[in-house]
């Protein structure tokens, strides 16, 4: 098969046999996989992975241990637990120790022509859903694990510090949820897609906000910590949903003498984000920039990585 492979310098298309999935795994072949803010950390050292990158896709399963499941169309949940620990056994497998997550941690991923994953972590696609819409599930659950964590109530001030792919998915998710949204981000043009929303906008560094009670890190970037943290109020509750590759410097008095609720907040749950989808309740078809053939995987991570792109799609041979 054709691959994405990552060797700790560079990533390059490679040959490589198909991969021969374990006694509870399904081989699936990928359709369509998204190019995410953490797959190009990864490049810059995130997580020290080696191997083949990407977690965020749609395919067809060719093999499996339960056959019913062949040549359902796809998508998976990213981490492997162990199943026996006491996270797997309270349903907690994304925080098992000894887990392995597709494309970051210890699994090789789908910027590939296939990929194996547990049964138990596939989830079918509803036939409406288009692959273009299916592959923004992983994304989007993330999202809805907001609203998971903390409690949001209508009259709450709410800020996203953010203006990419998955700030637009949280700001999608809230709006929803008919709390006071601003959106704080760094390129007019990318904010101007929220305004036709309705949603309120500022450029960081232009205006300031009253300040909030809750308030999203979801930039991708180191300065949206601070950025973050001085929209906030006394009190208030900053989610942590950005992955940096380079150490994050932060400054403990204000949190302490602020008291705020710090909330790393990291993958969701797949069932909801697929309903909503299937609903239309939350549009995605917008959100494309850019669709390559996996051939081209190295100019499509480059586009990702354009200030002026959103979710950047890789399509596999058929």
């Amino acid at each position: 098969m054709k691959a994405l492979f990552f060797d700790g310098l560079q990533i390059t298309l490679v040959d490589l046999p198909i991969p021969t999935p374990g006694p509870k795994e399904a081989l699936v072949r990928v359709r369509l996989a998204g190019i995410c803010a953490t797959d190009l950390e990864i490049l810059k050292g995130y997580m020290a992975f080696r191997g083949i990158p990407g977690h965020e896709f749609v395919g067809v399963v060719e093999k499996a241990p339960d056959s019913s499941w062949v040549g359902r169309r796809v998508v998976g949940e990213i981490n492997i637990g162990c199943g026996t620990c006491a996270y797997c056994r309270a349903g907690l497998k994304r925080h098992c120790p000894n887990r392995k997550v597709l494309g970051i941690l210890n699994k090789d991923g789908a910027f590939a022509e296939y990929v194996t994953l547990p049964l138990e972590n596939l989830h079918p696609v509803p036939e409406e859903l288009s692959d273009r819409e299916a592959v923004f599930t992983e994304p989007l659950a993330a999202a809805l694990e907001i609203p998971e964590q903390i409690h949001l109530q209508p009259a709450q001030r709410v800020a996203v510090v953010g203006d990419g792919k998955l700030a637009i998915l949280i700001a999608r998710v809230l709006t929803n949820l008919g709390v006071e949204l601003t959106v704080v981000g760094k390129h007019p043009e990318k904010l101007a897609r929220f305004r036709e929303n309705g949603v309120q906008t500022i450029v960081v560094g232009q205006n300031s906000p009253a300040p909030q009670d809750v308030v999203v890190e979801a930039s991708g970037s180191p300065s949206g910590w601070e950025t973050a943290l001085s929209l906030l109020r006394p009190r208030g509750t900053l989610v942590l949903k950005s992955t940096y590759s380079e150490p994050l410097s932060v400054r403990s008095a204000q949190l302490v003498v602020d008291e705020i609720t710090v909330v790393g907040s990291r993958c969701g749950q797949f069932p909801p984000a697929l309903r909503l989808l299937a609903a239309r309740k939350i549009r995605v078809d917008d959100l494309v920039t850019a669709e390559f053939r996996l051939e081209e995987g190295v100019r499509a991570l480059e586009t990702a990585a354009r200030p002026d792109s959103l979710k950047v799609l890789l399509r596999m041979s058929e």
